[in-house]
């Protein structure tokens, strides 16, 4: 009879990227809700305590976990099979046991997809087996992590955005072309985890980077943006209007504003760890008009006949 393949991930409701402290945690609260001593219903409570301590006895330790991420739901393609006979099993710790089940040791208590997944002598000393000790079977090819790169725009970054990515696999010439969901406020440098998209049934993990922009400098999470400021405005002040990835932002130019000053609007930049965002920096760049009217030439002589004289 074919053996079904068990996700031990959604037995104890984590994600495959779970770190070893959160599936700690989902163990232990799942072995407090199902122990057969608190539950109402004791015959399925049974059955769903030995499945929780079955997923734990794999996910819990790092070895086995990391044979079942390996190979994960191809595993059958290694010519799985339950073993010709089973027998008592004890837990490698399952973190404080419950009543009189201790992490699955107790006696014929793992599946038939355990036992065949983690082919090992039951002989009461724990589970020593291999994902792949299959004799006489040509071995599939072990699914492989893949990590790429997708460019976002700043607006694409603060909105989110739906992209079409293109990956070539080793060994292959076709582009595998798949489009994945950029979540708004995406921080830059942030992976996205697609899985099964990578090289035999592994995942994808794929980067997220900022593409180049016309406008903005980035400076760690502040965006910097130069703009022209009139030299009569700079000398007399007056408002600007800022074009922002958040819309148009009007601000105020005192008087005597020099080039390369900057003004900040805080809160306008991109997404960052511990904090919402960065800052938008204004950075001003004082113009002088290249052609000059008579009227603008008369004013500009007169400017330089009162400097003459003020110098005198």
């Amino acid at each position: 009879m074919a053996v079904q393949y068990k996700d031990y991930y959604q037995v104890l409701g984590v994600a495959k990227n779970a770190s070893q402290d959160d599936i700690r945690k989902a163990f232990r609260k799942l072995a407090r809700e199902f122990h057969p001593d608190v539950a109402k219903d004791k015959k399925a409570a049974e059955s769903k305590f030995k499945e929780i301590n079955e997923a734990y006895e794999v996910l819990g330790d790092p070895e086995k976990r990391g044979k079942y991420d390996e190979l994960g739901a191809n595993w059958n393609q290694m010519g799985g099979r339950p073993p010709q006979h089973r027998g008592a099993r004890a837990s490698h710790g399952a973190g404080g046991g419950f009543g009189g089940f201790e992490g699955g040791a107790n006696g014929d208590s793992f599946s038939d997809f355990f036992d065949a997944f983690f082919r090992g002598e039951g002989n009461g000393g724990g589970t020593r087996g291999t994902a792949f000790p299959f004799e006489g079977v040509k071995q599939a090819k072990r699914p492989r992590q893949v990590e790429s790169e997708v460019k976002v725009s700043v607006e694409e970054l603060l909105r989110g955005v739906r992209k079409r990515v293109s990956v070539r696999h080793a060994g292959q010439t076709e582009v595998e072309k798949m489009d994945v969901s950029i979540p708004a406020q995406t921080i830059p440098g942030q992976k996205i985890r697609l899985v099964g998209k990578g090289e035999n049934g592994g995942d994808l993990l794929l980067k997220v980077v900022l593409a180049v922009h016309g406008d903005y400098e980035v400076e760690d999470g502040d965006l910097v943006r130069a703009v022209g400021v009139p030299v009569w405005k700079a000398a007399l002040g007056g408002e600007l209007e800022v074009a922002t990835p958040d819309g148009v932002v009007r601000l105020k130019v005192p008087a005597g504003t020099q080039s390369g000053r900057r003004f900040r609007l805080p809160g306008r930049g991109l997404p960052m760890e511990g904090k919402k965002r960065g800052d938008f920096l204004v950075k001003v760049q004082v113009t002088v008009p290249e052609s000059l009217t008579p009227e603008q030439r008369a004013a500009w002589l007169h400017l330089q006949e009162l400097d003459s004289v003020e110098v005198k």
